[in-house]
């Protein structure tokens, strides 16, 4: 009989649907009604009707179980996303009567989360005190793909040219911009602005994973190769290394501090791509989760520019 979907829709129930993907994911039609909590018999006859239904073979029998044929593999993918759209169903449907209940998975990279998002998820948590705030620290492409992959609900990631967002939905959520930092004392430190050119020939300090390849990028284009005299695993090790006099960095302007202007000195660093947009991504074509929509909404609220400190503003004149 070929496929009819009013007849699948009329005699096909949820339970059944569900067990279909738990004998996919078991492998075993018994440990599938284990899991179920019904008889194994129940459970085989309950898999016939449903092949029954759909007009094709379902499941292959091997020596070791069963595995979904081809159309089971269509069905198993199709079911995912129903049950899926029901557990957000669930939580919409449950936000009207309880709150916004739950948990939510972000993803950023440090640089974004201690200027940026820390406030944003204390404020969420307060508001919303039922949801588990759950947060995972991750460079940029990986964000981008824990999200695509449904690994995070969220991910926060500045957007460059490599990046593969074909997976994703984006909205903008800050922006900010990289400026190198020199001691006192240091021949750059007079300069209103520089550029990478320029800085090819100085002791170059810098995070490891935090714009290494887009220097590097930049430098190939010049004909040059950026070789950092440094890499560190934190800002905060290589904004040290510059107050004391050992190099310059290029950091973030939001992870500065005016505590740090008596030390050191802040010059532009004159490249379009200095500017860095930061996003939030979500997974491309799904309605995020009750929770996960609500703090987009924070989000989405936040100021977009990152406003600089008054010292921040006169030492870039």
């Amino acid at each position: 009989m070929p496929f009819n979907r009013l007849h699948l829709i009329r005699r096909c129930d949820l339970f059944t649907l569900h067990l279909f993907l738990s004998v996919v994911e078991e492998q075993q039609i018994s440990r599938a009604a284990m899991r179920e909590h019904i008889a194994i018999s129940t459970a085989t006859k309950r898999i016939q009707d449903l092949e029954e239904i759909a007009g094709a073979q379902l499941l292959r029998r091997t020596s070791k179980g069963v595995v979904p044929s081809p159309a089971g593999e269509v069905l198993a993918r199709y079911l995912r996303q129903l049950f899926s759209n029901l557990n957000a169903l669930r939580d919409e449907i449950n936000a009207f009567t309880e709150g916004v209940r739950g948990e939510v998975k972000v993803a950023a990279g440090r640089s974004i989360i201690i200027p940026f998002l820390a406030r944003e998820l204390a404020e969420y948590a307060r508001d919303y005190p039922h949801v588990e705030v759950i947060v995972h620290e991750l460079e940029s492409a990986q964000a981008v793909q824990a999200v695509a992959q449904g690994e995070a609900d969220l991910g926060v990631f500045e957007k460059t040219p490599e990046l593969d967002l074909s997976g994703v939905d984006v909205v903008p959520y800050r922006e900010d911009r990289l400026v190198v930092l020199v001691h006192r004392d240091h021949p750059l430190a007079e300069r209103s602005k520089v550029t990478i050119e320029e800085l090819l020939s100085q002791e170059t300090l810098i995070v490891s994973g935090l714009m290494l390849e887009e220097f590097r990028m930049h430098a190939r284009r010049l004909g040059q190769e950026f070789r950092p005299a440094s890499q560190v695993k934190s800002a905060g090790v290589a904004i040290s290394l510059a107050q004391a006099g050992f190099g310059v960095t290029i950091q973030p302007e939001c992870l500065l501090r005016v505590a740090l202007f008596d030390e050191v000195a802040v010059v532009e660093l004159a490249e379009p791509w200095a500017v860095r947009s930061v996003c939030v991504a979500t997974l491309r074509g799904r309605t995020p989760t009750s929770a996960a929509s609500a703090l987009l909404d924070v989000l989405r609220a936040a100021p977009g520019p990152a406003d600089p400190q008054p010292h921040i503003r006169q030492s870039l004149g």
